[in-house]
């Protein structure tokens, strides 16, 4: 079988593996030019982990990740630590070590697993067909590719959505009410120990770090603002230092660290409300194309590699046609993607002051806390993922 996949991201490559390893020819095409994520780093909790281990990539994921031993959640004013605790209790139940990662690491690790003979990169795709028996697509540059199946992992403008849901109401994305800052720096211990996810908060806002493999930290801020607020790259990372004017020592020195031409991305913060039809005949979309999620419960990359396992799962184990195996995977998947997608869009309502007693709660329930109910959170995401397969949370 012959299988198209439109994005070389996250969704699409560990689809292709998991298709390619089944005997299936894939051939993935991007209209990115190069290896140029969006985004500089990725939460893979143990779910996310456990897909890549099944792809046979455990050890070379290992070693791309971050040792994150312990949480901390501080004082974004003072500094003063809220609460701090280990993580081991989710490798113990979840039976795998949590890991951030650079997004540009995985993803080039994906990408040459895969074959990088099999991608092709600088092609938009414009438009598909399926003619029953073969799915055709059109790209930019007039050229056209037929198979037997076509995946759209095409992000969350997703030309292949739209032929999926055509003759839907228009799937609209939805604003999350703020501003995500992201980038790397070199560890910094004046910022956070080094082997921490260190969070500083206040005012509804957010600044944290997370190691990620090299000596470096993952670094992200959280403003809540309007969208379309107007930004020039040239204006670099003053509007950091007015947006977290007076935050604590650690933050500042965090924003004194950042050079904005090395590692420094802007990104409004949305979502897509939850919706089922996921596959047309032998068309089938995953990834943020089928459910993009706000990244308040770091559940976005490892939504995506849970939508590769089941894809593999299916076709390796139903035979009656590609539309059929295709409408099993859209059942066994959107209950699941959907409720991650709601459960980062509560937990960023409750972090980001839209209801300010809610989060002077949230904060004031951080002060002393045990990690417990924390750590209850992180397995609650994760205690329903598929690749568990019955052997899931102890």
């Amino acid at each position: 079988m012959k299988v198209i996949i439109i994005g070389a991201g996250i969704g699409g490559t560990s689809a292709g593996i998991a298709l390619a390893r089944l005997g299936h020819e894939v051939v993935v095409y991007d209209q990115m030019r190069e290896n140029k994520p969006v985004g500089a780093a990725l939460s893979l909790w143990s779910n996310g982990v456990k897909v890549l281990n099944w792809l046979g990539l455990g050890e070379q994921v290992a070693a791309l990740g971050g040792d994150m031993a312990s949480m901390a959640y501080r004082d974004g004013h003072s500094g003063e630590t809220l609460c701090e605790f280990p993580l081991d209790p989710v490798t113990t139940a979840s039976g795998q070590k949590p890991y951030p990662v650079a997004r540009a690491d995985l993803q080039m690790l994906l990408m040459e697993t895969l074959g990088m003979e099999r991608i092709h990169l600088g092609m938009r795709m414009v438009g598909l067909t399926d003619d029953g028996s073969q799915v055709t697509a059109t790209f930019a540059d007039g050229s056209t590719d037929t198979a037997d199946l076509l995946l759209g992992a095409d992000g969350a403008r997703s030309l292949t959505r739209a032929y999926v849901t055509e003759g839907m109401p228009p799937i609209e994305r939805t604003y999350s009410g703020y501003t995500n800052v992201n980038g790397l720096i070199e560890v910094d211990e004046e910022i956070g120990p080094a082997t921490q996810w260190t969070t500083y908060v206040a005012e509804g806002k957010r600044a944290a770090v997370m190691p990620v493999a090299g000596g470096r930290f993952y670094f992200w801020f959280d403003i809540p603002q309007p969208a379309g607020l107007p930004y020039d790259r040239a204006d670099g990372k003053g509007f950091l230092s007015e947006a977290f004017a007076g935050w604590a020592p650690g933050v500042a020195r965090l924003i004194d660290t950042i050079d904005p031409a090395v590692s420094m991305n802007r990104v409004e913060i949305w979502d897509i409300d939850p919706f089922h039809t996921w596959v047309r005949g032998r068309v089938a979309i995953l990834g943020d194309a089928a459910h993009n999620t706000a990244p308040d419960i770091g559940q976005g990359a490892c939504s995506a590699l849970e939508d590769a396992f089941v894809l593999g799962i299916a076709f390796a184990t139903n035979t009656v046609s590609v539309a059929d195996t295709l409408e099993r995977y859209q059942a066994a998947r959107t209950e699941r993607a959907g409720d991650l997608v709601l459960r980062a869009r509560k937990r960023g309502e409750e972090t980001h002051a839209y209801d300010p007693e809610a989060t002077a709660a949230w904060y004031a329930s951080l002060r002393g806390a045990d990690g417990s109910g924390i750590i209850r959170g992180i397995l609650g995401n994760i205690e329903d993922s598929p690749v568990n397969v019955g052997s899931g949370l102890l």
